[in-house]
């Protein structure tokens, strides 16, 4: 938690809570789209919609179908875990691939296709 901005360490949940729901309202207004439309696309009720807007809580599974409505799902990328391979690794791989093809006719010898 070293690099963490302290503005957003210090904030409390509720205040999290009504970001994500200015972020909410703002992108619909953007989109030049209504509650009713949102939450329709959305499979919610317009109720749910307007709570998030006005800062209160609601479930992960409305507030994804609300970013699906409104073709925001790419935000939640920074939770997509990616391996990543250290550079020896890396090396051991790359030493591992081909370097050119065999003159051996025994190494690539396939089974006739009894057809």
């Amino acid at each position: 938690m070293a690099n963490t901005n302290m503005e957003w360490v210090s904030r409390s949940d509720k205040s999290f809570v009504a970001l994500i729901g200015d972020y909410i309202k703002h992108q619909r207004l953007i989109q030049n789209k209504t509650q009713a439309t949102i939450a329709e696309n959305a499979g919610i009720n317009r109720w749910t919609l307007s709570k998030v807007e006005n800062g209160e809580p609601i479930s992960l599974t409305s507030l994804i179908q609300i970013l699906r409505a409104l073709d925001l799902l790419d935000i939640l990328d920074i939770f997509k875990i990616e391996t990543q391979l250290s550079p020896l690794t890396l090396a051991k791989l790359e030493k591992q691939k081909r370097q050119r093809a065999s003159t051996d006719p025994d190494v690539n010898e396939q089974e006739t296709s009894q057809w």
